[in-house]
């Protein structure tokens, strides 16, 4: 994990969420708290356990985003997950159950990347001279049957080792990448039957990997031939030897460590599953759905493919927007779970001035990008941006609050015509001002029902 302070945490989540400091204290705080129980003794380790947190806000205000960027900066395992799909255990449905094995699929993922990128260039030696002895093949031992030109052996092994030599070098270059060559690439179990395993198995997500290992020895692997490019040859062989380096167990161990004790779990429309059910209708299991996520929260032991995973320590952040429900509506043991609860609040015009320009992915620093690739540059005065955030603000108050998200479609409307033209317009610089705001918007902003449809 690395050491960073909850300042430089703040500032990191800066670069990419405007606004609700008060969410962005309290994430940085549990990652802080994470990184200080790596350095506590082993015994005391065990006991300190992550203060969950609940994020109270209407949506498009950056809940999801704030877990999804705290959870990049320490290189974490990841998963979001909405509490509204899951089912009381009885019902057909995904069991809760399954964010845990989802959160540790995540994890050996990221722990098999990390072992694959460790003997990547190990790897790529290996297939270099795999193709190379599909290119020129190499003398058997004992077998000798170049005995013109008076040419020893010894002489013709030098002239054979030279030419190997020329074709790595044009292999190292690129010159040959175009050249067809016959490989011979691993058709195993894994590649031919895991699928269907998966497909088949997916009510049943628990499936014992020993099954697949049982189907493993009963049809081995097998090879197959295949005409590809030298280009597609060297990424083809590289992967395949790179996964004959890793040892998959020891990537298991690390993945379920790593979902154990850096794990991030989101749930989102929390507030879908709160109140007290009338006991028939669509909404009979919320409750039940509650009661099954509360010893997952709590800390328990969950059986994956790739390990026993315990809970204890993997930090949960329930979100949802309370509009119809409050957070005192979920059962009591649940909320003991999420002590720490931040209100993250309403986006302004003065936010959405900000979320266009300021952070890293900005909303007009992709669109610049996206129509610098057909040679538009395009500008925006201030009062343009400022009239675009009005907009937004208007017709999230007429309508639904959907937050930021509402920028999206009426950037995307008013930039309309001018990414459908931009192949052909002539004019290479173009500048968005307020007027032209207008013109695309203003009856967006005006019209209460035309508004409905632009999301």
């Amino acid at each position: 994990m690395k050491e960073l302070t909850p300042r430089e945490i703040v500032k990191f989540l800066d670069k990419y969420i405007i606004g609700q400091d008060e969410a962005k204290k309290a994430v940085a705080v549990a990652l802080r708290t994470r990184y200080r129980r790596s350095k506590v003794q082993e015994d005391i380790r065990e006991e300190i356990t992550p203060k969950n947190i609940l994020m109270i806000g209407p949506t498009g205000v950056g809940k999801t985003e704030l877990a999804r960027r705290m959870a990049k900066i320490v290189n974490a395992p990841f998963i979001k997950v909405e509490a509204s799909k899951f089912t009381e255990v009885g019902y057909v449905g995904r069991d809760v159950e399954s964010m845990i094995r989802d959160l540790v699929r995540v994890s050996y993922e990221m722990v098999k990347s990390e072992e694959l990128a460790k003997v990547e260039s190990k790897a790529e030696k290996l297939a270099e001279e795999r193709i190379i002895e599909a290119l020129i093949p190499p003398v058997n031992k004992g077998e000798y049957i170049y005995e013109q030109d008076d040419l020893t052996k010894l002489e013709h092994e030098e002239r054979l080792k030279k030419t190997r030599e020329k074709f790595r070098d044009k292999l190292r270059k690129g010159d040959l990448d175009n050249k067809i060559i016959e490989i011979e690439i691993n058709k195993g179990q894994q590649e031919s039957f895991m699928p269907f395993i998966e497909v088949a198995a997916a009510p049943i997500e628990d499936i014992d990997s020993s099954l697949k290992d049982m189907l493993n020895n009963l049809m081995p692997g097998r090879k197959k031939k295949r005409k590809v490019t030298i280009r597609e040859a060297k990424k083809l062989l590289k992967e395949e030897e790179a996964q004959k380096l890793i040892d998959q167990e020891r990537v298991k161990e690390k993945a379920v460590y790593k979902a154990e004790n850096y794990g991030i779990v989101f749930i989102d429309e929390i507030d879908k599953i709160a109140g007290k059910t009338s006991g028939s209708g669509p909404d009979i299991s919320r409750e039940g759905v509650q009661r099954d996520l509360l010893p997952i929260v709590e800390g328990s032991s969950v059986n994956t493919r790739y390990g026993t995973v315990k809970t204890d320590h993997i930090l949960f952040i329930a979100a949802g927007a309370f509009h119809e429900s409050k957070p005192s509506d979920l059962i009591p043991e649940l909320q003991g779970r999420f002590p720490i609860r931040v209100e993250l609040n309403a986006l302004s015009k003065d936010d959405f001035v900000k979320i266009l320009t300021e952070p890293k992915n900005a909303l007009i620093k992709q669109y610049q990008a996206l129509l610098a690739a057909d040679g538009i540059e395009i500008d925006f005065t201030q009062k343009a941006i400022e009239r675009i955030a009005e907009i937004g603000e208007a017709v999230n108050k007429k309508t639904e609050n959907i937050g930021a998200r509402r920028l999206h479609t009426l950037m995307e409307k008013l930039l309309e015509d001018i990414s459908f033209e931009a192949p052909d317009i002539p004019q290479k610089q173009i500048t968005i001002d307020k007027y032209y705001v207008d013109k695309k918007l203003k009856n967006i902003a005006e019209d209460k029902d035309l508004s409905k449809y632009i999301l």
